[in-house]
């Protein structure tokens, strides 16, 4: 299951609605909280956690095209390592 973290802070950006189309992608679960901490990118970009990685763009709606790449890149890495495991 992937996470993506949103700071309701952030909505300004209007990163806020991002959230239903996230949600309708299979495996994902959209978090919302009054902070993540990261006040200086926040006040200045939209961006999210991914799965714990910072993703940042310049408007909502590259981020959301940076959220599916991130998504993408991170499933090719866990593949990758699973393949390396598995021919342990």
């Amino acid at each position: 299951m992937n996470v993506v973290e949103f700071c309701v802070s952030n909505a300004h950006h209007g990163t806020d609605r991002l959230i239903d189309r996230l949600n309708e992608l299979p495996d994902l679960e959209t978090i919302e909280y009054g902070c993540l901490g990261n006040c200086g990118e926040c006040y200045l970009s939209p961006y999210v956690m991914v799965n714990g990685e910072t993703v940042v763009a310049e408007t909502a709606d590259a981020l959301y095209d940076a959220i599916q790449k991130e998504l993408g890149s991170q499933d090719e890495h866990r593949k990758a390592l699973d393949k390396l495991l598995d021919d342990l």
